[in-house]
């Protein structure tokens, strides 16, 4: 792989292994719903001055009424749905708990290919998914798998609801072969607007002290937006994906690094082994799709 891939792979994957951290100690200095609103117009911004930098607004003045409308659902599911979600959960769990249930977003892609793409699933993927699942279970559970109380049941189902929420999104771009960054553009554009109707409906806006703003700042520009341009450019200058997309299962490990030095908190032995057993559950799922 050309040396500047391998930049640009590992400068995303090493921006992406520390937002975990900067939510939840975001969390602790405003509401989740102001961290969204905050990100995700940060993101908006962002990605209009990166198109604006590579002559593409022109793009805007040929969107049909029915691109602007998928436009729409797709910015209903992420990114507002999607973080919603996700910040919630990251505001009731442990950010290791919380960033190692979202991982499970491949394992759910597999799941709604059958009934939204007429996949079909073997023997083998279904042994994939059971050990993905019970890294899950390990994880929801602290380890206490042979009582399976799931130590706080609403901010884990919402952790595995990010991650149906992302697949949703992934499948439903799948068919849109417009500009990448258009897309993401527009997007962040209109869930930009939801949330802020969702937050002036609600309790209306409230300024947040400095570090809940930088935060918010922060998770925008390296979660939301121009993280995933770094990844397009890697994807671009590989020799082929593969060389790329493993890369990206480097990032909760190191985000387990963060969350340890950054946040304090202690990993749980659970974690990291629930963790594994995601991520080889994916690996073998790959596996098998390529062979």
């Amino acid at each position: 792989m050309p040396g500047r891939a391998w930049l640009y792979a590992l400068s995303a994957v090493l921006l992406w292994s520390t937002v975990a951290s900067v939510f939840k100690l975001t969390l602790r200095h405003v509401d989740f719903i102001h961290l969204l609103l905050i990100s995700s117009w940060t993101a908006f911004l962002a990605l209009f001055l990166v198109l604006a930098a590579q002559g593409k607004v022109a793009l805007l003045r040929r969107l049909t009424g029915r691109e602007l409308l998928r436009s729409a659902g797709l910015g209903a599911l992420n990114p507002y749905l999607y973080y919603l979600v996700l910040f919630k959960a990251y505001s009731l769990i442990p950010a290791q708990e919380a960033l190692a249930l979202n991982y499970t977003w491949p394992v759910v892609l597999v799941l709604l290919s059958v009934p939204l793409l007429g996949q079909r699933i073997g023997a083998g993927s279904v042994a994939a998914i059971l050990v993905s699942f019970s890294g899950v279970v390990l994880i929801a559970t602290r380890g206490e798998v042979t009582g399976l109380a799931v130590s706080h049941p609403l901010g884990a189902a919402l952790a595995l609801g990010s991650s149906l929420i992302w697949a949703l999104f992934w499948i439903f771009n799948l068919r849109d072969r417009r500009d990448p960054v258009l897309r993401l553009f527009l997007s962040f554009g209109f869930g930009s607007l939801f949330i802020l109707a969702t937050v002036l409906l609600g309790e209306g806006i409230r300024i947040p002290a400095w570090p809940g703003l930088l935060g918010g700042l922060y998770s925008g520009l390296f979660e939301m937006g121009l993280t995933f341009l770094l990844w397009l450019k890697a994807l671009e200058l590989a020799s082929t994906t593969a060389q790329v997309s493993n890369l990206v299962f480097l990032a909760p490990f190191l985000s387990l690094v963060f969350i340890r030095v950054l946040v304090g908190e202690p990993i749980l032995p659970s974690t990291l082994a629930g963790l594994v057993l995601i991520i080889c559950g994916i690996l073998i799922q790959q596996r098998l799709e390529r062979t």
